[in-house]
């Protein structure tokens, strides 16, 4: 859309991590060595934390972009609430170990098999978890355990734990005491600064062949800087927003006054999907013509093996994780409607005169 009204080869700010955008800031360039310097190291775990939308992925996609697939097997693995039961069979799955049948016992056999035949061809395993706030403590323990297998004095399996701030309180707690003798370097990935959120726009835009259109007024990396506290994906977000207002309205400079009423649109709509979110949890509402109070669920004919795999799902359940996210798809509803809108009322005032009359 905004791409060609440019010229770009692309869109600059995807929110999807994308390791061809990756940018080095401080942090990230730090934060990037110290995984490296663990990949040296060939043992233990690292642990990675940021805040939200920080760049953590974009990091790990960029490290897993460059290994070398003859020298490191690397699994990534996105973590929900895993629990211990369900952990080892998702490492086995990241790695691709057939693990349907088998138990406990069986698992950590068929692992440590997998582990030393890698070994044994002269490459190393490497396990990232990303989302590590939301591994139980007992889950983490079973990575503990994985990291105990060898081969002679050499590890077989490397780990790197990525997450939000909160993992690093989890760290702290009396249960991690034994993993924390395992992590061989932490680091905590903050925001960007002023001059880095600068410098992360005009990147992004370079990406995609930027030649100064639209140009962004001095005012404007000021205003974005203070709505967005130097969070990469908050940028993403703002600025593809502004490119879209430029072409809409046949702009071809951003400044200051076009990013606080674009900030102003996204607050509304934020504020109106929260109020949306608040009504709905405090007034449940049933599809017309289904009373689940009158739902005689004891008489449905469910296999016992099945209703304990539903039963340990639902306990899994994290409500307000999921509120949350309904409420984060509710704003992007929201948003969309308002961006179409804004297209409709460019459609027609770009339409030709005859059409309009039809």
């Amino acid at each position: 859309m905004y791409e060609s009204f440019f010229k770009f080869k692309g869109k600059p700010f995807q929110l999807n991590p994308d390791p061809s955008f990756f940018y080095g800031s401080r942090g990230h360039k730090r934060a990037m060595a110290y995984l490296e310097y663990g990949l040296h190291q060939s043992e233990g775990f690292i642990v990675i934390t940021g805040e939200i939308g920080a760049g953590k992925t974009t990091i790990v996609r960029s490290l897993l972009e460059h290994l070398d697939p003859a020298k490191v097997v690397a699994a990534n693995l996105v973590s929900t609430q895993i629990d211990a039961s369900d952990m080892l069979r998702m490492v086995a799955a990241a790695f691709g170990v057939p693990s349907r049948t088998l138990d406990k016992a069986g698992l950590l056999l068929a692992l440590e098999t997998f582990l030393v035949s890698v070994a044994a061809s002269g490459k190393r395993a490497l396990l990232i978890v990303d989302e590590a706030q939301n591994l139980t403590p007992a889950a983490v323990e079973e990575l503990r355990m994985l990291s105990n297998f060898q081969l002679e004095d050499h590890a077989l399996l490397q780990s790197f734990l990525v997450g939000q701030p909160e993992f690093r309180d989890i760290m702290q707690s009396g249960e991690m005491q034994q993993l924390r003798q395992r992590v061989i370097a932490s680091y905590h990935l903050g925001p960007l600064d002023s001059q880095e959120t600068r410098g992360y726009i005009e990147h992004r835009l370079g990406h995609v062949g930027w030649n100064n259109d639209p140009a962004f007024e001095p005012g404007a990396y000021t205003a974005i800087y203070g709505y967005t506290g130097g969070i990469p994906r908050k940028i993403n977000t703002l600025c593809d927003r502004l490119l879209l207002g430029a072409y809409l309205s046949e702009r071809h400079t951003i400044g200051e006054a076009d990013v606080r009423e674009v900030i102003e649109e996204l607050k509304e709509e934020f504020a109106a999907a929260g109020a949306r979110a608040v009504h709905t949890a405090g007034a449940p509402h049933h599809p017309q013509g289904l009373a689940f109070d009158q739902l005689a669920l004891e008489r449905l004919q469910v296999a016992p093996e099945l209703a304990d795999q539903v039963a340990g799902m639902a306990a899994g359940f994290d409500m307000q994780r999921i509120e949350a996210r309904l409420a984060g798809l509710e704003h992007s509803v929201s948003a969309t409607l308002n961006v179409l809108n804004q297209l409709l009322q460019a459609v027609r005032r770009d339409a030709p005169a005859s059409e309009k009359t039809q």
